[in-house]
């Protein structure tokens, strides 16, 4: 992400209606000896807890049609039955990491969902889709009722309207696009690349830019109105995506969007620190603060780059926590800690005197970022130097304790998860530095995010 985009069009934006992160107290030993971290072919009870969290965050609201998507947080996160796009697109990677009949059959169905929003916006027909979708009904804060499921009673796919979900952004159609090409890869269906061709084509159209900094553009608010920000983050995402277009096609034009993509992303490092820069908020002036974790760690995913694999020392290294109950606004239960991420440089500096945003928490500067702390993870098993698998070995071990304690009694559609199933977003409130927060909220891309990291499966190589 660059610049400080509105809270309404981030992807990851939070509500925070209360913390809801109750769990009984136990003792625990350091945040990376209580649990091994498993990776065996048929998956630790670990591993099978989380993707029970996922088909949960699935099947939450069965009378609303087959036709479905994942919820992306439990109720108590104030989202309703929210599904971001960018959720969707890591369970469908997470199902299929799986290698289960039930994990391809989900991921077949999340991604014909995909191919469905795109068939059946509202307003445009162009291939895109929004930045969040409606799964189930709820009644809103101000006592308005959506009653669809993800498909409306008019056929048209039930874009968030109420919490201006409603805007495309080329990261968010990015990962969709990986997705539904990782679908084609393993399902030889040509429906998912034509969607994933879809997805590349309007990015081309709407987000290619000849600023001199160069790359893709951020993408469109809900007006339909071009924002200006160029994220690396998003370009990193285009590596993968036109490199994977290239292949499955044949056709080489992804080939020079890709080049064009990866110029940007390499414009962004700053060897004197060794990490890369967010973006830039007018394509000429890069925007050297705050500085996030996912700009360090899906860099090596994509790039795999020996040049540029100092990144993630610096990740490990200067956005590094150690959360615990003694921590001002920390909401870890006593005796237990978490050790992992945070955000971004931003969230070290957070005020811990104000809340995050309006009828939000107060920050801890220390709250784990667990969707961070995974990637790091990953991205540590890939590079496998000197001493990176025992460092992944105990993030994974930090998130595996944090889906065994942290979240217990939370909800989708109002229905209880199964024991101990689901990671969540942070361990406590965090500030991201972007407008934004995390929450112990359980998460579906967290969650994803994991499962990811635990069998090894690096989804941003082409």
């Amino acid at each position: 992400m660059t610049g400080r985009q509105t809270p309404a069009f981030s992807r990851r934006t939070l509500i925070g209606a209360g913390l809801g992160a109750g769990a009984a107290v136990f003792t625990v030993v350091g945040s990376g000896a209580a649990h091994a971290a498993g990776d065996s072919g048929g998956g630790s009870s670990a591993q099978r807890r989380g993707h029970a969290f996922l088909a949960a965050a699935m099947d939450s609201y069965p009378d609303h049609g087959s036709t479905r998507l994942t919820q992306s947080y439990t109720d108590q996160a104030g989202l309703f039955s929210t599904a971001f796009t960018y959720d969707n697109a890591l369970a469908i990677l997470a199902h299929l990491a799986v290698r289960t009949a039930d994990g391809r059959a989900r991921a077949v169905a999340l991604g014909d969902a995909l191919l469905y929003a795109q068939a059946h916006d509202p307003v445009y027909d162009d291939g895109r889709l929004r930045q969040a979708y409606n799964v189930g009904p709820y009644t809103f804060f101000d006592g308005s009722r959506q009653p669809d499921g993800f498909v409306r009673a008019d056929g048209t796919a039930n874009v968030g309207t109420q919490f201006g979900f409603t805007g495309t952004a080329v990261g968010d159609m990015a990962w969709a696009g990986i997705a539904l090409s990782a679908l084609a890869r393993r399902t030889g269906a040509r429906r998912f690349l034509d969607g994933a061709v879809q997805i590349g084509t309007w990015i081309e159209r709407n987000g290619r830019t000849d600023e001199p900094l160069g790359g893709y553009k951020f993408g469109v608010d809900g007006a339909n109105e071009k924002l200006p920000f160029t994220s690396t983050e998003h370009n990193t995402d285009l590596v993968c995506l036109f490199g994977r277009l290239a292949r499955l096609t044949g056709d080489r034009v992804w080939l020079e969007r890709r080049a064009r993509a990866e110029a940007f992303v390499e414009k962004m490092w700053e060897p004197s620190g060794g990490f890369f820069y967010t973006g830039t908020n007018d394509g000429i002036t890069v925007n050297k603060s705050p500085i996030p974790e996912d700009t360090q760690t899906w860099t090596h995913l994509a790039l795999g780059s020996r040049k540029y694999s100092r990144s993630l020392d610096w990740a490990a290294a200067e956005l590094a926590v150690l959360d615990h109950a003694d921590r001002p606004n920390s909401t870890v239960p006593a005796g237990q800690s978490y050790e992992g991420v945070t955000f971004s440089s931003a969230s070290l500096l957070a005020n811990e005197d104000a809340p995050i945003a309006e009828f939000q928490p107060k920050p801890d500067r220390n709250g784990v970022w667990f969707e961070g702390t995974a990637h790091l993870a990953l991205a540590l098993r890939d590079r496998h130097a000197p001493g990176d698998e025992a460092r992944a070995r105990r993030l994974i071990a930090s998130i595996e304790q944090a889906q065994d304690l942290l979240g217990a009694g939370q909800t989708v559609g109002d229905k209880a998860l199964p024991e101990r199933s689901g990671v969540v977003s942070a361990s406590s409130p965090l500030d991201t530095g972007f407008g934004f927060g995390y929450y112990p909220y359980r998460h579906a891309g967290a969650t994803a995010w994991y499962l990811l990291a635990a069998t090894r499966t690096n989804l941003l190589r082409a």
